[in-house]
C-alpha cells in the first residue's frame, strides 16, 4: 500500500505555494565526524511535508550546539518503508512523521530506541499512545474532515452537510470527492472515520450508500483538493464542480493565508461531524549515529518553541498543554471536539482487510 502524507495540511500549504526549509545551518552528511568525535549535527528523517522556521531551528542549535539536517524521504508511507528496509543502519538519527494509522508497522519492526523526552509530561495524555515504552514521542495532531465550498451552498440555498450520514442524503448527490484509501493518507483517515462511526457491521453499507450517491474517488489529495474541489484556490482556477472534499480542519486558514488579498472570512468550511484525528510521532532510530543529538532533538520537538512554530508551517495542532495557536487558526480554523478515532491495535489488526474491502466496494 502506498500512503500519501496528509498532515496535517502541510500539503495544503505546499499546493498554495508555501516554501519549506530543508535544513538549518551547515552540518556534515555523516552524524559522526571523521576523527571519531561526536558530530555537532543531528539528522532528522522526515516526510516531504515537514517544515520549520529557520529561526526556530537556529534556536535549537543555540541551546544544544547541534545543527539540524533535515532529510526529506518522500510521502509518509514511503518514508516509513525506507526506514524499515534500512533498519539498524538508518539514514539519520530521528524519524518524524509516522502517524497513528501506520504506527503499528513502525513498532512491530522495532525501528526505535525507547526514550522518554524531557517535557513529555506537558504533552496531552490522549495522544501518548506508547506511554508505557516511549518508543515514539507525539508531536502534533490534525483532523481529516470534509470541507465545503461556502459560496456553492449559499448560492444553492442548501445547508452544508454536518455529518457522515448527511453525505449519503439525496441533497448531496454527486457533490463529494474523496481520496483513494489505498494510496492517500487523507483517504485512509476518512475510511477509518467511517469505520469508527458505523462499526464493523455498518461501514460497508455506508460506503455503498455513498457510491450510490455519486461519490467521486481520485488517487491523491492534490487532485481532489486542487483540481476537483470548487472551494479551493486551485479548484476555482480549474473550474471544479465538486463543492465537498475530504481535506483537513486546518484547510480554511490556509485558504486565507495565501489569498491575495486575504479575505475576512475563509471561503471554505468544515463539516465537524466527519472528522478523524491523526496523531504524528517522532522516534530515535535504532542504530542512530548521534544518539545524544537525537534525544536532544526529541526534547526540542515537544518544547513550546517548536510546538508554537508548527501551525503556520505544517498546519497542524500542537500537543503540548499551553502552546498557543496563531490568530489565523483561532479565527478561521475549525475546532473539532469529538473526532472519530480508532485504537492503533485495531488499525494494525484490520487495516489491510478494511482497505481491500473498501476497494472492492467503491473502486472496482
Amino acid at each position: 500500500m502506498r500512503t500519501t502524507k496528509k498532515l496535517a495540511v502541510g500539503a495544503v500549504a505546499a499546493a498554495l505555494g508555501v516554501s519549506t526549509l530543508a535544513a538549518c545551518g551547515g552540518g556534515s552528511e555523516d552524524s559522526t565526524a571523521s576523527d571519531g568525535a561526536e558530530s555537532k549535527s543531528v539528522t532528522l528523517v522526515a516526510h516531504d511535508s515537514f517544515a520549520a522556521s529557520d529561526s526556530v531551528l537556529k534556536e535549537f542549535t543555540k541551546q544544544t550546539g547541534y545543527t539540524v539536517k533535515v532529510l526529506k524521504s518522500g510521502e509518509a508511507g514511503a518514508a516509513l518503508n525506507k526506514e524499515i528496509l534500512t533498519k539498524g543502519s538508518p539514514q539519520g538519527d530521528v524519524f518524524f512523521g509516522v502517524d497513528n494509522t501506520l504506527l503499528s508497522r513502525a513498532l512491530d519492526n522495532d525501528l526505535f530506541t525507547p526514550y522518554e523526552a524531557k517535557g513529555l509530561d506537558q504533552v496531552r495524555a490522549d495522544v501518548r499512545l506508547d506511554d508505557a515504552e516511549h518508543r515514539v514521542t507525539p508531536v502534533d495532531t490534525g483532523d481529516i474532515c470534509v470541507n465545503y465550498d461556502k459560496k456553492y451552498f449559499t448560492d444553492k440555498k442548501l445547508a452544508p452537510p454536518e455529518s457522515f450520514a448527511d453525505l449519503a442524503k439525496p441533497a448531496y448527490k454527486d457533490l463529494l470527492v474523496v481520496e483513494n484509501a489505498e494510496q492517500s493518507s487523507p483517504g485512509l483517515g476518512f475510511l477509518l472515520g467511517t469505520v469508527a462511526a458505523y462499526g464493523d457491521d455498518g461501514w460497508q453499507d455506508y460506503w455503498k450508500q455513498l457510491k450510490a450517491n455519486g461519490v467521486q474517488v481520485v488517487d491523491s489529495w492534490e487532485q481532489a483538493y486542487n483540481e476537483d474541489f470548487s472551494g479551493s484556490a486551485g479548484g476555482k482556477k480549474a473550474k471544479a464542480e465538486r463543492p465537498l472534499v475530504v481535506s483537513y480542519a486546518s484547510s480554511p486558514p490556509v485558504e486565507v493565508l495565501y489569498a491575495d488579498p486575504q479575505p475576512e472570512e475563509a471561503p471554505t468550511g468544515v463539516a465537524a461531524g466527519t472528522c478523524f484525528r491523526q496523531i504524528e510521532f517522532a522516534g530515535l532510530l535504532q542504530g542512530a549515529k548521534n544518539e545524544a543529538g537525537g534525544k536532544a532533538l526529541l526534547d526540542f520537538l515537544v518544547s513550546k518553541t517548536f510546538q508554537e512554530d508548527m501551525p503556520l508551517n505544517m498546519f497542524v495542532n500542537p500537543v503540548v498543554d499551553g502552546a498557543k495557536l496563531p490568530v489565523l487558526f483561532t479565527d478561521h480554523g475549525a475546532v473539532v471536539d469529538n473526532p472519530e478515532t480508532v485504537a492503533p491495535e485495531e488499525i494494525a489488526k484490520n487495516r489491510d482487510e478494511w482497505i481491500q474491502s473498501w476497494s472492492s466496494l467503491v473502486v472496482k
